[in-house]
């Protein structure tokens, strides 16, 4: 938290101290007009990236998010298995949320397997 505060400070005297800047009333040259094209052809490049980088990154944890596993949950104290169709962003820790809507909560006994097959079932 405090580093946020800081990082926020700094900003704003940075642009305290660049608006206070006088301005230099001289005409650019030619090699600077370029310059400055070049700069701003640039930055929008890198920010075009950085928009296409995001977008592309949302989309894929998006799709990991909704791919369906199998949990299968053993109890060793009933000696019984149970398969569910589960989203992999509805998996926690000690519970899940099924495809159906049906949620499930773990207890410390049980055991749970992940996995992208349905498991044979003997």
């Amino acid at each position: 938290m405090l580093t946020k505060i800081l990082v926020t400070l700094l900003v704003i005297a940075g642009a305290i101290a660049y608006l206070r800047k006088p301005k230099v009333a001289s005409q650019p040259t030619a090699s600077q007009l370029g310059q400055r094209i070049v700069f701003k052809y640039l930055a929008f490049g890198i920010a075009t990236l950085a928009l296409l980088g995001s977008g592309a990154y949302w989309y894929w944890s998006w799709q990991e998010g909704n791919q369906v596993v199998y949990v299968t949950i053993i109890s060793p104290a009933a000696a019984s298995k149970e398969v569910y169709q589960v989203r992999k962003r509805e998996l926690e820790s000690d519970a899940f949320t099924t495809v159906d809507g049906l949620k499930v909560r773990l207890s410390t006994q049980e055991r749970i397997v992940i996995a992208d097959a349905p498991p044979n079932m003997r």
